[in-house]
């Protein structure tokens, strides 16, 4: 693959007539990053990440790669490839004619393109499959032909817009590893669309969330995890509690929190519901100013002395799970 070269945003702005759908997003991704950029539908993610390809025009702002201004270079000029959410692979040409097109389009001999097609066919283990057409694959074997076509460009940069939306839930988890093996391997840029947490925190190095059209935080994956500074970063990476008290806003994870006796603890509450979940119990109370809590504790702890619907229960925590919130 080509020599590694950094990936910023400054200042990118998207807007669609009155709507601004991206407000300005400054960030630095290091070369050889996988990256995530993670947020609700609406939040400018998408339109992001095809700013960056060049299917989107850039409002103001610029993306720079390697410290060159590409926002207004046509997409196959950018160093950059891009894998769309339905693998939009063309129905009536072979595996391998998808996966050779672009080098078609560049003007390739066929003897270069049926052999560069069938190294990119075997890196995403479809080697056997050059011959058959895309109706003929799974919605997984599809995904790995769109990933070869994208990658046969050799890019910088691999965008991917929700890659693994399409797939059940068993392969979406076989194809995380293969993604993330892919990356290692190529040690090229991936960034990646998506608005599942599980997902972000299983594949990135990074993750940028985004909120409203701006970016709400970002960092490396485990450091936003630990340290959300917004309650809606705290609430949308889940398994945070956001807890009004007195003294301030705070998020705890709610595999911190203890259940104990009403009296003596942090908080007291109801409880509204009780979800077994195999490895561990998810057990939600009602407290204090209508705000919802919910603890996750591991089943031996919760069917050692369960609890019913309706009981009164304490909640505590050591005070150093308890993490401020800034804004």
């Amino acid at each position: 693959m080509s020599s590694q070269l950094d990936l910023e945003f400054i200042s990118l702005t998207k807007r669609y007539g009155e709507v601004t759908a991206v407000d300005a997003v400054s960030y630095h991704f290091e070369a050889g990053t996988y990256a995530c950029l993670l947020g609700p539908s609406g939040c400018g993610k998408s339109s992001t990440l095809r700013m960056v390809a060049g299917h989107e025009t850039v409002s103001s702002g610029s993306v720079l790669l390697g410290g060159r201004d590409i926002s207004y270079l046509p997409p196959a000029k950018r160093g950059t490839a891009m894998m769309f959410q339905n693998y939009a692979l063309f129905p009536h040409l072979s595996v391998a004619d998808n996966v050779a097109f672009s080098l078609k389009m560049k003007g390739e001999d066929a003897t270069t393109r049926t052999h560069r097609a069938g190294e990119m066919l075997e890196l995403v283990d479809m080697g056997g499959f050059a011959d058959r057409i895309p109706a003929q694959l799974s919605g997984g074997q599809q995904q790995r032909v769109a990933l070869a076509r994208a990658l046969i460009t050799e890019p910088q940069v691999l965008l991917l817009d929700e890659p693994l939306s399409a797939l059940d839930p068993f392969l979406r988890i076989r194809m995380r590893a293969e993604l993330k093996r892919l990356q290692r391997e190529l040690g090229i840029t991936f960034i990646h669309v998506t608005h599942g947490q599980d997902e972000a925190l299983a594949l990135a190095d990074e993750i940028v969330v985004m909120n409203d059209a701006k970016i709400e935080q970002a960092g490396k994956t485990r450091d936003v995890f630990e340290t959300p500074k917004t309650a809606f970063v705290a609430r949308f990476l889940g398994s945070h509690n956001v807890i009004a008290l007195p003294e301030g806003k705070v998020a705890v994870r709610a595999d911190a929190l203890t259940l104990k006796a009403p009296d003596g603890a942090k908080l007291q509450g109801k409880i509204t519901n009780i979800e077994y979940q195999g490895t561990h119990v998810a057990l939600t109370a009602a407290i204090i100013g209508e705000q919802e809590v919910t603890a996750l504790l591991s089943d031996k702890d919760f069917f050692g002395d369960p609890k019913d619907l309706g009981e009164a229960v304490g909640l505590d925590w050591d005070n150093e799970a308890a993490h401020a919130l800034t804004a």
